[in-house]
């Protein structure tokens, strides 16, 4: 019998969009094919501590997206150490608790789509599922993220960056932006602390928001148009899915609409959108996977005017996997159901690894 692969769930994290890394978790343990991999639970707690737990008691109310929360009870304290290869140190008895042989990081936000948790997995010399250090670090940093994108030609909306000591002044982004604006953390995603402002009162609200999340921000020029999305899947050769449309019923795709009110948006897969223009999206989508170092997985998101002018948005590098999120539902309708996807991901991360380890580490001319 073929032994089974070890996949590393990796979910929860120090960040503020730890709970949507819950609900995504608990749907990819779910969908994994067990038949082929054994999941390993490794949940991070909101003040860095990393458990293990069992599949059937990881997680308190579940099936509530107010109230999920990690299961701090029955767990067991872990680490993943430089050179481990994959082998989980436990904290609690001082032996070695179990092994991975590759991580799946399903973690949002900052310490988990930044690069940060990515370097740790390099250094612990495991495979490990989406974009490597570089891409992971651009893609959650909005500022440089579009600063790259801008710089390789792509279309990007006009926006002015500010930090905490400098805060901006309303007439100066009114006078260079026009109104309205949106204001974002920049390194955070799932739309948290992001607002539309259309004066200054509204202005001087959202910015003290922003800065409750993050000590840089982005002030964005309000594009008018439909919300694009399409997947990305691939290293070297990545391609893109069909585009898919989100149609909020708020009055942008906020954090509620996107997980906490089952009636917060419609997801029209795939869009309508004629031949020309979905081949567009789907060549500017592998186009800006590509200008920002990204490999495996990653949903980029674009703004399409009136006037057919499609502008990138952002990128994610570890979208969300929930029940209603769109990079599974864009790449079901291409032919890759969920289960597959997953499978795929964890191939292509194993592929990176191996490829990587024929690099040579010493000089040898």
């Amino acid at each position: 019998m073929t032994k089974k692969i070890r996949v590393g769930i990796l979910f929860g994290g120090k960040s503020a969009e730890h709970e949507i890394s819950l609900l995504s978790a608990k749907n990819v343990i779910d969908a994994i094919d067990k038949t082929k991999y054994q999941p390993v639970l490794i949940g991070i707690d909101k003040s860095g501590r990393w458990v293990t737990h069992s599949p059937s008691k990881f997680l308190l109310n579940s099936s509530d997206p107010k109230l999920i929360a990690l299961n701090q009870a029955e767990s067991t304290g872990v680490a993943l150490v430089p050179q481990s290869a994959g082998k989980l140190t436990d904290l609690d008895a001082g032996g070695l608790e179990a092994s991975v042989d590759v991580v799946f990081p399903i973690l949002h936000g900052p310490m988990g789509e930044d690069g940060t948790i990515q370097g740790l997995l390099k250094l612990a010399n495991v495979p490990f599922v989406g974009a490597g250090v570089l891409g992971s670090a651009v893609g959650m940093d909005k500022d440089v993220m579009k600063r790259l994108l801008r710089d390789a030609g792509l279309p990007v909306p006009k926006f002015l960056v500010f930090h905490r000591k400098h805060p901006p002044k309303f007439e100066l982004v009114a006078e260079q932006l026009g109104l309205p604006v949106f204001v974002k953390p920049a390194n955070l995603g799932s739309s948290v602390g992001i607002s539309k402002a259309r004066d200054k009162d509204g202005f001087e609200k959202a910015v003290h928001g922003a800065f409750r999340y993050d000590g840089k921000i982005l002030v964005e020029q309000a594009i008018q148009g439909r919300e694009i999305e399409c997947a990305v899947l691939g290293n070297d050769d990545p391609k893109a899915s069909v585009p898919g449309e989100i149609i909020p019923s708020h009055e942008f795709y906020s954090y509620e609409a996107k997980y906490l009110d089952e009636n917060g948006a419609r997801l029209e897969i795939p869009a309508k959108l004629d031949a020309g223009t979905v081949k567009r999206v789907q060549e500017l989508a592998v186009k800006t996977f590509k200008a920002l170092a990204c490999e495996g997985m990653g949903r980029v998101d674009f703004f399409l005017t009136a006037d057919g002018q499609l502008y990138v948005n952002e990128i994610n590098t570890i979208p969300g996997f929930t029940k209603i999120s769109m990079y599974p539902k864009l790449w079901e309708a291409s032919g890759i159901g969920y289960t597959e996807l997953i499978s795929r991901l964890i191939e292509l991360a194993i592929e990176r690894f191996e490829h990587e380890q024929t690099l040579s580490t010493s000089y040898d001319d």
